[in-house]
């Protein structure tokens, strides 16, 4: 049987990257998927598209809504439309998120304002939406995607990693008030994934990145699914409140 036979799993800012492995892990595993893009023009509806489609080609139930994860009205809306849809959210992924960097000294209040609200925002508005289907369902599993950058801070992105230490810190604080109702939340913490964000770094950046990285490589968004699907699942059943960083030994 496959890990996450009959379930439903939400997953915001899936069209690429991290979010659109998690999706399609999670569709090789049984789960019916809903996923969250920005349908903002004509190249993100495409792109919403396509990955509708190639997830429902692995045979399960795929719709994507066309949101901006930051709006909270819009964030209840589009959960209550899942609900109605599939009839159940038994996972939610926070990953839509964005970058915005710069030193301090120079940072604008639109670049801070910005990534707060892609980033974190984001995870409260649809944390908040999905917990009371999750209590009356008497379980759930919640995955914040975060960054090592959350965790230990890196000069010239301080909103970037105020905004990943506060998915961190919200996961946690809500897998206490939630644990009697069942419902887990944890934190995946990236380090450095082959990407869309990283491949435009410049090489000589790229490779003094890996040379920092015991396991001498840059990690693959399917990594990242991997562990996504592992907290996801039944398998990690007594887990809660953690963050799992996922960066080849670079932050141990």
């Amino acid at each position: 049987m496959k890990l996450l036979e009959g379930k439903t799993a939400l997953i915001t800012g899936a069209t690429r990257g991290i979010g659109k492995a998690i999706a399609l892990k999670f569709a090789q595993e049984g789960a019916n998927i809903a996923f969250t893009g920005r349908g903002a023009n004509e190249e993100m509806k495409a792109a919403l598209e396509a990955t509708r489609q190639e997830i429902e080609a692995l045979g399960v139930k795929c719709n994507a809504y066309a949101v901006d994860a930051s709006d909270f009205n819009q964030a209840e809306e589009t959960v209550k439309k899942v609900k109605e849809d599939f009839g159940s959210i038994d996972i939610l992924v926070n990953n839509a998120g964005i970058t915005k960097d710069g030193l301090m000294l120079r940072m604008t209040e639109e670049q801070w304002d910005s990534v707060i609200n892609a980033n974190l925002k984001s995870a409260f508005n649809y944390i908040h939406a999905c917990l009371p289907i999750m209590m009356r369902q008497k379980g759930g599993s919640i995955i914040n995607m975060a960054s090592v950058v959350g965790v230990h801070g890196n000069a010239g992105q301080a909103n970037y990693a105020a905004s990943k230490a506060g998915m961190i810190a919200l996961a946690q604080s809500v897998a206490k008030e939630m644990g009697p109702k069942g419902i887990r939340l944890n934190t995946i913490a990236p380090g450095f994934i082959e990407t869309a964000m990283t491949a435009s770094l410049p090489d000589e950046i790229r490779e003094d990145w890996k040379k920092k990285i015991p396991l001498r490589r840059a990690g693959q968004p399917e990594d990242i699914a991997n562990t996504a699907l592992f907290l996801a699942s039944d398998l990690s059943s007594y887990i809660s409140g953690q963050v799992i960083q996922v960066d080849g030994g670079m932050n141990m």
